[in-house]
């Protein structure tokens, strides 16, 4: 899912393209892509609205409205953006069309439907519940350490949670928790000071750097002006039995809330008043295993693959072929659209 540093390149992208446009009709093709609105009460609600201008909070683009209305787009898994011309090739994976009054058209893409577009008035607050942004002059390390301190959980499972602070997904986590050596499986009470501000700069570092290289084009994620490099500079996320930048150790997988989580056991070490605690969890992190110098990957408790058995993929082959795949995906996109 396109994180805080995905979501602000699609908003910079978006805003010199479409603001000053007014919008003169809306199409929605999934009626369910919209957040508690009918696709009619939401053409009426955005017809003859002006775009003032494109924002982000949090994980979504924000569309600021002319009479104080505005919209906010969910990309989720699958969800792209694209402004086009009104006669551009049809896309069986449009879910909603904005028309746009000078013959353009903004185009919602989303494969798997789980993407959502809401339509607010001034007077609501869809993100009440919403954690402080990460990269505001706002968010000091005194207010990182004191949202820190009143949590008892792991430190991932809180970095992941949108209450806590806003726009950190799977990707930016686990790297932000390499960079601070700080294990993911952690509690936030065994954190010193020094950790704490550590982890603070690293969160901010990170995101900083991956909003200048466009995000992580890993999946499906591409922005109207095109893909992100920040995957070709990660250090741990999707890198499973790859030597870790660091020490050279391979860099492990465990899935900690449903979510894969990378990181190196060496560099972040986890402390003795955590391990109990963690153990049932660290049973199913992947073993390395050294294969004619190079390290391999299989999951705890499997053993080598005998003599004249088909070898099984590693994770790193399965990760290449996921971003082989997704490339393939964003380069169809774009061709939907005639980029």
């Amino acid at each position: 899912m396109p994180e805080l540093p995905e979501v602000e390149t699609v908003a910079r992208d978006l805003r010199p393209l479409i603001t000053g446009a007014t919008i003169v009709d809306a199409t929605t093709h999934w009626a369910r892509t919209l957040r508690g609105i009918t696709p009619e009460a939401f053409a009426d609600g955005v017809a003859g609205r002006r775009i003032e201008g494109v924002s982000r909070r949090g994980k979504q683009i924000v569309v600021e409205l002319s009479g104080g209305s505005f919209l906010t787009i969910h990309l989720k898994m699958t969800g792209q953006l694209f402004v086009v011309r009104q006669d551009g090739p049809e896309d069986r994976y449009v879910r909603l069309v904005l028309e746009l009054d000078d013959g353009r058209e903004v185009r919602f893409r989303d494969i798997r439907k789980f993407g959502k577009i809401g339509l607010y008035v001034a007077t609501d607050d869809p993100f009440a519940a919403i954690g402080p942004e990460p990269l505001s002059d706002a968010f000091t390390v005194a207010v990182f350490r004191k949202r820190l301190r009143a949590r008892k959980g792991r430190l991932k499972p809180l970095l992941l949670d949108q209450t806590f602070v806003a726009g950190v997904g799977n990707i930016y986590a686990d790297e932000a928790l390499w960079a601070a050596r700080l294990h993911p499986l952690r509690t936030a009470r065994t954190l010193r000071p020094a950790d704490e501000r550590r982890l603070w700069l690293e969160i901010r570092r990170i995101l900083t750097e991956a909003v200048i290289r466009r995000g992580s084009s890993i999946d499906d994620y591409t922005a109207p002006d095109g893909d992100g490099e920040m995957q070709d500079h990660l250090q741990v996320y999707q890198r499973t039995g790859e030597p870790c930048p660091r020490c050279g150790r391979p860099i492990r997988r465990v899935v900690v809330g449903g979510r894969a989580t990378h990181f190196c056991s060496w560099c972040q070490r986890l402390p003795a008043t955590d391990r109990a605690g963690a153990r049932p969890i660290l049973r199913t992190m992947s073993v390395p295993e050294r294969r004619g110098g190079r390290w391999s990957e299989l999951a705890a408790g499997e053993g080598s693959v005998g003599p004249g058995r088909e070898s099984r993929p590693t994770p790193a082959s399965r990760a290449e072929r996921t971003r082989r795949a997704a490339a393939t995906r964003r380069a169809a996109a774009r061709a939907s659209v005639g980029g």
